[in-house]
C-alpha cells in the first residue's frame, strides 16, 4: 500500500551557480557516499548528480509529509545507484520501501519518490 509520493523539478543552472559561487552545497546535501562519487565526475556530470540526489532527496520529504527540516534532513536519506546503474533509496527514516525516479535534461531534473507500508 502507497503511504505517500513526491515529485520535485529542479533547474540544473541553479545548482550549478550555487556550487559556482562556492556554497557547501555537497556536505549539505550528500553524505560521505554520495559525496565520494560525486569527486569521481566531470563538472557538468557533478551538476547533474547533486541536482537529482538534491530532488530526490526534496521529493522524499514530501511523500514522508514533512519537507525537509527538522523532521528529516538531507543527511538522513542516502541514494546510491545499484550494480545496474539505477538510483536506490539506501537510508531513509520511514520504515517501509522506498522507491527513486530521476530524469533530466538540458535544463532539469525530475524525480519522483513513492513510499510503500507493508501488508498491515
Amino acid at each position: 500500500m502507497i503511504y505517500g509520493t513526491g515529485i520535485d523539478l529542479t533547474e540544473l543552472s541553479r545548482i550549478d551557480a550555487m556550487l559556482q559561487a562556492g556554497l557547501k552545497l555537497p556536505e549539505k546535501v550528500l553524505t560521505p557516499a554520495e559525496r565520494a562519487v560525486f569527486a569521481t565526475y566531470g563538472a557538468k556530470r557533478r551538476v547533474e548528480f547533486i541536482a537529482g540526489r538534491f530532488s530526490a532527496k526534496e521529493s522524499y520529504s514530501k511523500a514522508f509529509g514533512t519537507g525537509i527540516g527538522a523532521q528529516v534532513s538531507f543527511q538522513d536519506i542516502e541514494i546510491l545507484d545499484n550494480a545496474a546503474g539505477r538510483p536506490e533509496i539506501t537510508k531513509h527514516p520511514y520504515a517501509g520501501s522506498a522507491w527513486v525516479s530521476i530524469s533530466h535534461t538540458d535544463q532539469f531534473v525530475m524525480t519522483q519518490v513513492i513510499l510503500e507500508r507493508g501488508n498491515e
